[in-house]
């Protein structure tokens, strides 16, 4: 008997489109599984747990504990407690030095009134301007007799007062010569430093006490006619006010650095 002839199948050309196909189910199910760590959400795990199990039979999944995060400390602050404190501290020193003003000013009445003395206040303190001819002679700086009792009633209302005072004495651009005073520079600082003793002397602490000879530099009237050579002439008294202050470091440069020696 003759034998039947084995006929071959043909080739399936389309058999790569099923690996391809289990290939391309892989990758998606791997993006999928990245792009859910990625995320750190609790709800995609559990999506993602239910699809591949059903797709791919029992899969585990280990969701990430989400870590704990401390709540942060609650600071309480005082509103601008620095900017409320220096504006009431600048009121009271206000209201001191406008005490301390109206006082010289009773005892200065008189003075006041004839235009030889005059009393100031600014942000800097209260100052009394009083004419070089109250206090002393032409080109001397021994304090005449009611001169001495005129600064001794301002020395009655500082001496129980706190703030520093700042005596300054002043003089016309007419040059002075003898064998006291070489200059107008000697003369205004012994007439400033004659005040400051006689406020010593009547119980001011001398601590609180400056004397400044600032000689013809500072002038207040015009020194080509004798009224302004006249005002130039003048002790000026400051108390200066105890403003709070705000210190700044000032920082060094590059080039305020002295260089190494060599």
């Amino acid at each position: 008997m003759a034998r039947k002839r084995y006929q071959e199948e043909p080739d399936n050309h389309d058999r790569w489109l099923v690996s391809y196909a289990d290939f391309i189910t892989l990758l998606f199910a791997f993006f999928v599984v990245m792009y859910a760590i990625s995320s750190l959400n609790e709800g995609k795990y559990r999506v993602l747990s239910n699809a591949l199990t059903g797709a791919f039979g029992k899969v585990m999944i280990v969701t990430p504990k989400q870590p704990e995060i401390a709540p942060s400390p609650t600071i309480k602050l005082d509103p601008l407690p620095i900017v409320k404190k220096n504006t009431e501290a600048l009121h009271k020193e206000r209201e001191q030095m406008t005490g301390v003003a109206r006082d010289i000013l009773a005892v200065l009445e008189p003075l006041v009134r004839e235009g030889k003395v005059r009393v100031t206040q600014t942000s800097r303190g209260v100052t009394i301007d009083i004419n070089a001819s109250v206090l002393f002679a032409p080109g001397e700086a021994k304090l005449t007799e009611d001169s001495s009792q005129a600064l001794k009633a301002i020395a009655s209302v500082l001496k129980n007062d706190n703030h520093s005072i700042q005596v300054e004495g002043h003089t016309d651009n007419l040059p002075i010569k003898n064998s006291i005073f070489p200059s107008n520079w000697e003369l205004s600082a012994v007439r400033a430093s004659t005040v400051v003793r006689l406020f010593s002397e009547n119980g001011v602490d001398e601590g609180r006490l400056t004397a400044v000879g600032q000689g013809p530099k500072l002038p207040v009237g015009a020194n080509d006619t004798p009224e302004g050579r006249s005002r130039n002439r003048r002790v000026t008294v400051t108390i200066l006010a105890l403003l709070p202050d705000n210190p700044i470091d000032v920082p060094v440069t590059a080039s305020d650095k002295k260089p190494a020696n060599p």
